[in-house]
């Protein structure tokens, strides 16, 4: 399996990977969490100076790794900008314009808009820079600005309180890949024990990757995403999805979705530390929750009623299948890049069907780099195949 494994340049631990397996996802946010540093802190201790977030006047904090300081300078990231702009009200295309083009007008405007509401407080989740733990932090990355009364459910936590829940339910399942980007986790799991026949979906259709039939294999196993934000960009969700077994294409079922989402009461201010039984309380729900949920999703009941959902538009022949692809990447907000990687994926697949315009959505999330922008793409497949057996 291949894996893609992106480093900060202020040593500060990775962040990133497309495709990883569950140990290398479990390693990496094993080595993140000793830098992780969560401080709720009004504005009148935050300032924008040259580009990067400074924190000062918050005071230390005794926390079990020692005594953590807080005040240092702190490289946003892409994320963090957006939350910037978003809790100042600036326009993030302007926020991004004086970034690459006029960094001392953005302190300005930064430290302009906070000096208005000294008083408000905000969460600043950020990777200390410095590798020992209870030292000074130097050059760190600012990871989010988001609402005080943010609730903090960490990837690592979340993970591992929902694979327990996977366990619970009874179903033999496997990791089939992880990605981790600055935004959010995933996780897809599968269960090849409960697959069935979809002989009409995949009539005619052959792999872009290998040429394989789905007529010699017409199989689509039961599946699911579990997926995270530590960040801010959404909630902790369980995604039903069904694996095509000939070319690995993953549908999500993103109407379906579970959702548990990270709002909290208001925190004091300085460094953030869940209570125990807080934590626990939430863990344990989680795993309550999926453990409910793979146990929906992965019967065959629920496989089959939406393999037959999608049967039912699927085999729409497409008279004109350039002008339907057009449509549905219209109609859906795909750029052109995607659509053209989309039409690409179509013609090879041998089918003209709203189906294969179904099935060219997911082959192409399959080959982005970018995890949001794959899962973003294939959350749009089910929609794609509605929109393509509309316009006919």
């Amino acid at each position: 399996m291949t894996q893609q494994f992106a480093e900060r340049a202020v040593n500060v631990a990775p962040t990133g990977a497309r495709n990883a397996d569950l140990s290398d996802l479990v390693r990496i946010l094993e080595d993140g969490q000793h830098r992780k540093l969560d401080v709720i802190a009004p504005a009148s201790a935050l300032r924008m100076q040259e580009g990067n977030v400074r924190v000062e006047g918050v005071e230390s904090q005794l926390t079990t790794s020692g005594v953590t300081q807080v005040d240092g300078i702190y490289r946003p990231t892409a994320v963090a900008d957006e939350g910037i702009s978003d809790k100042l009200r600036i326009p993030l295309a302007y926020l991004r314009r004086m970034r690459a083009e006029n960094v001392p007008l953005l302190d300005d405007n930064v430290n302009s808009w906070l000096r208005e509401e000294p008083g408000r407080r905000f969460m600043l989740r950020a990777f200390r820079g410095d590798d020992t733990p209870g030292t000074a932090p130097g050059e760190g990355v600012a990871r989010a600005l988001l609402s005080d009364s943010y609730k903090l459910m960490d990837n690592l936590d979340m993970l591992i309180a929902a694979l327990d829940g996977v366990q619970q339910s009874g179903h033999p399942t496997r990791v089939t890949g992880c990605d981790l980007t600055d935004r959010r986790m995933y996780v897809r799991v599968e269960s090849e024990a409960v697959a069935i026949q979809a002989r009409n979906l995949l009539r005619g259709y052959r792999s872009p990757f290998d040429g394989r039939s789905g007529d010699e294999l017409p199989m689509i196993s039961a599946g699911f995403v579990i997926s995270n934000s530590e960040v801010g960009s959404g909630a902790y969700t369980i995604t039903p999805r069904a694996v095509i077994q000939v070319c690995r294409n993953g549908l999500t079922m993103a109407k379906d979705v579970m959702r548990a989402v990270h709002l909290g009461g208001k925190q004091d201010e300085g460094v953030v530390s869940w209570s125990g039984q807080t934590q626990r309380k939430t863990l344990e729900l989680i795993t309550s929750k999926t453990s409910d949920a793979v146990r929906t999703f992965l019967s065959r009941e629920y496989v089959e009623a939406k393999v037959y959902e999608m049967e039912a538009a699927a085999g729409k022949t497409l008279e004109e299948p350039t002008k339907a692809i057009e449509h549905v990447t219209k109609t859906l907000s795909i750029g052109t890049e995607t659509k053209d990687m989309i039409l690409s994926h179509f013609i090879r697949g041998g089918q003209m069907t709203a189906g294969s315009v179904m099935q060219a959505v997911t082959s192409t999330a399959q080959t982005l780099t970018d995890a949001d922008q794959a899962a973003a793409l294939e959350a749009l497949a089910v929609p794609a195949l509605t929109a393509a057996a509309a316009h006919g």
